[in-house]
């Protein structure tokens, strides 16, 4: 049974209790955070908690008690819990009080973190590539807030596979936002184009760090905006997160991309991530 972090408390995952008036399970007026675990340690952590605080800013959430110790309590909980590869989810709602849609000014935040093993590495998808498929992009406007409004990007993922495929390119005003959880990449002639950033999707901790390393190995960057036809005519394609790293996609809306397999630059993308946060893990 895993061990969990609830404001300020270590306790066995089944006697970890939030209030039924928590602001998170009323109103998904709440933040999150995902940080991934490699051979133990942290990935990408002041990236993270540097998103956090924003998050948490733009959508005026006071920061939780036990914030200045998230590191240590994230170290913790990997040790606790024996995670070789992951990740530690953080949540932090505005906290519990009466039903209201008007803020309430003496909740205390609620701070939940736990962790999820699961293979990082050599994974069939990262050996033979997933497939996307288009759906409309209707989310609220702020997507640069980390939020825990994710119905419908579950409901994309559920239109994803029915469909037979592994996820959903977003769609909006005929340009690809991104992934349903994850930030999306074209290749054609061995340039990398992605949509460029804006309150239109998220700021991915992943994906910053990708772009440097990209530009680190003299390959060329476009930030712009890409249709779904480009996707389909792409020689290749791929995805970024913090649990995916760098994900070759390998059909999109059912056109095979490239020769069908995962391609040469998102290939070496993919080595490169890994080996530079290795070593920048904590």
């Amino acid at each position: 049974m895993r061990t969990v972090y609830l404001n300020g408390e270590y306790l066995p995952e089944n006697e970890a209790k939030v209030s039924i008036f928590d602001r998170g399970f009323l109103m998904a007026d709440g933040v999150y955070e995902v940080t991934s675990v490699l051979d133990g340690k942290l990935l990408e952590f002041d990236g993270h908690l540097k998103r956090l605080e924003r998050s948490l800013s733009e959508l005026d959430m006071d920061k939780p008690e036990g914030f200045d110790d998230l590191l240590e309590i994230h170290r913790e909980l990997v040790k606790r819990n024996d995670v070789d590869q992951g990740g530690v989810y953080l949540q932090i709602t505005r906290g519990a009080a009466d039903r209201d849609f008007v803020f309430p000014k003496d909740a205390k935040p609620t701070l939940v973190l736990f962790t999820q093993s699961k293979p990082l590495l050599d994974t069939p998808a990262a050996q033979n590539g997933i497939s996307v498929i288009f759906a409309d992009d209707i989310r609220w406007g702020r997507r640069d807030i980390k939020t825990v409004q994710l119905l419908y990007p579950s409901m994309c993922k559920m239109m994803a596979k029915a469909a037979g495929a592994d996820d959903a390119w977003l769609v909006e005003d005929g340009f690809i936002t991104e992934g349903s959880s994850n930030n999306a990449y074209i290749v054609k002639g061995n340039k990398i184009i992605t949509r460029g950033l804006s309150s239109d999707i998220l700021h991915g901790i992943t994906r910053a760090s990708l772009l440097k390393y990209a530009a680190e190995a003299q390959m060329e960057i476009e930030e712009r905006n890409f249709t779904p036809d480009e996707a389909r005519d792409a020689d290749e394609a791929f995805i970024s997160s913090a649990s995916t790293f760098v994900m070759p996609v390998v059909k999109v809306d059912g056109v095979e991309i490239g020769e069908g397999k995962p391609g040469a630059v998102s290939k070496r993308l993919r080595e490169i991530y890994i080996d530079e946060s290795r070593k920048r893990a904590i």
